[in-house]
């Protein structure tokens, strides 16, 4: 089942104050946050299949590791969308607000599961890497190409190099990153009004 995503805002007849609030331009913490919510929620959704197709996790901290390269994937496609169409510094918001709301979201994610700690750090840490090599990768009008894609499926092979699960790369390669762009690029484009072209 796939998980239902918000690109729009809620347009309710219902009551005067809810017609005047989805007419208000929205602030960059609106766009950051729906976006963030709807990599988190795509990404969840990947491990999830992952978790379906009986590949192991045995660690919980293997588990969020997973989950949190599929959202630097997704932040690096939505970065790479946005390019060239706003402004370097409308970018650069963007960018560090969806990350930071992600961090949030993983570290929290992180608490529950392994216990105190200072995730959040880590994780910037991780996505700052992360996106110097994704920037590296090409990316076209079609989405990423190749190396995009196989340098997101070996992150995942080596977090799960722990199990004995030897399919993760053309599982990633071949279902889970396409899946992924194909779910995220409507999503950047509905949220950030982005016209083709």
């Amino acid at each position: 089942m796939a998980v239902r995503l918000k690109t729009r805002w809620h347009r309710s007849t219902r009551s005067e104050r809810n017609r005047e609030g989805s007419q208000r331009a929205k602030t960059l913490e609106n766009l950051c946050s729906v976006a963030a919510i709807n990599i988190w929620k795509l990404a969840k959704e990947a491990f999830m299949r992952m978790e379906k197709k009986n590949f192991r996790f045995r660690e919980d901290s293997q588990a969020i590791d997973v989950v949190a390269e599929f959202c630097i994937f997704m932040l690096h496609i939505t970065d790479r969308m946005i390019y060239g169409k706003l402004s370097e510094e409308e970018r650069e918001s963007l960018i560090n607000g969806i990350a930071k709301e992600i961090a949030v979201t993983i570290e929290s994610n992180q608490i529950d599961l392994l216990g105190a700690g200072d995730y959040k750090a880590e994780f910037i840490d991780k996505l700052n890497g992360r996106l110097a090599n994704y920037a590296e990768c090409g990316f076209d009008g079609d989405g990423p190409a190749y190396d995009f894609l196989r340098y997101l499926a070996k992150n995942v092979a080596d977090i799960m190099s722990l199990s004995d699960d030897r399919w993760v790369l053309e599982q990633v390669m071949d279902i889970e990153a396409p899946e992924l762009v194909q779910r995220i690029q409507p999503v950047v484009s509905d949220v950030f009004s982005l016209k083709s072209g």
